[in-house]
């Protein structure tokens, strides 16, 4: 059974008793009791439970499990990782690259006309930021693209890796980098990319997403400690 892998007293409680996201735990104390283990030793569990994005804990609220998530322990780790070594990001950039390649063709099947009319909006308020007084870095607009391309995958695993990496991209620091040749190159293959869903050319779109993949090497070259990962190959 799976749930007996899970080495925490908690964990093992709220798997084998199946509590759904929203429901509320008993108490501290209770649960101390029905788990034979002190409080103290339980309030450890709990706050590795909150850390991972297990449970939440308010005042009068109490205790209540919340939606199943792999992105906080993905952050806990991934920030840490990145403190010791930033020049790991690009190991991190290399398996983003891939997942994107891996899903496109399936993530743009499922897109909507919304969808559509949302990344054209995105590509429009990014060109008005760089053309704007004073210049503006797009990055909101430049996260939202990506992630609304595959935001319809019936897959949490690559929705919470891809939120990762944004958060990877600005622990880095390149969020906040403004070269404007960068800026013009990365937005003009948005635009690009944009046009070419509109148009129902989905390979076309695949190839433009691979190719401006490679851009973020040119980037990573003027940001201290933080290397990117290399292109996808067709």
């Amino acid at each position: 059974m799976l749930s007996s892998k899970v080495d925490s007293d908690l964990l093992h409680y709220i798997v084998s008793r199946g509590f759904q996201a929203g429901d509320r735990l008993p108490s501290i104390e209770e649960l101390s009791d029905e788990l034979k283990i002190s409080v103290g030793k339980l309030r450890e569990q709990l706050e590795v439970a909150r850390s991972l994005g297990i449970v939440e804990v308010r005042p009068r609220a109490g205790i209540r499990l919340t939606e199943t998530s792999l992105l906080p322990s993905l952050r806990l780790g991934l920030l840490y990782s990145l403190a010791r070594a930033p020049q790991q990001f690009e190991a991190f950039g290399v398996l983003r690259n891939h997942i994107e390649a891996s899903f496109w063709h399936e993530a743009v099947a499922l897109l909507q006309p919304a969808d559509h009319a949302h990344l054209r909006g995105l590509v429009k308020q990014a060109w008005a930021k760089l053309t704007g007084e004073p210049i503006q870095i797009p990055h909101s607009e430049h996260r939202d693209l990506h992630l609304t391309i595959y935001s319809r995958l019936e897959n949490p695993f690559v929705h919470d890796l891809l939120e990762a990496y944004w958060e990877a991209y600005e622990a880095v620091g390149l969020s906040v980098y403004a070269d404007y040749r960068y800026l013009r190159q990365v937005w003009t293959y948005h635009e690009n990319i944009v046009n070419a869903l509109e148009r129902g050319e989905v390979d076309e779109g695949y190839r433009l997403l691979v190719e401006h993949a490679g851009l973020l090497r040119y980037l990573a070259s003027s940001v201290p400690g933080a290397r990117v990962a290399a292109p996808v190959e067709l």
